[in-house]
């Protein structure tokens, strides 16, 4: 399994736990659907930048 998956899963995890505890607490359910999928995005960029390979110049 990739860095990637691995990330996304943990941060997906991360997410439905947040929504439950708001769930608990709550929050209408307009909202928690609203601020997962902007966790979503922001999982989908960090995983991105945080696992993409370097590029490297070559040398000369």
């Amino acid at each position: 399994m990739s860095s990637f998956a691995l990330y996304l899963i943990g941060f997906i995890i991360l997410i439905a736990g947040l929504a439950y505890g708001a769930f608990m607490l709550g929050v209408a359910l307009l909202w928690i659907g609203v601020c997962s999928v902007i966790l979503i995005g922001l999982g989908i960029i960090t995983g991105v930048a945080k696992t993409r390979s370097k590029d490297e110049s070559p040398a000369d």
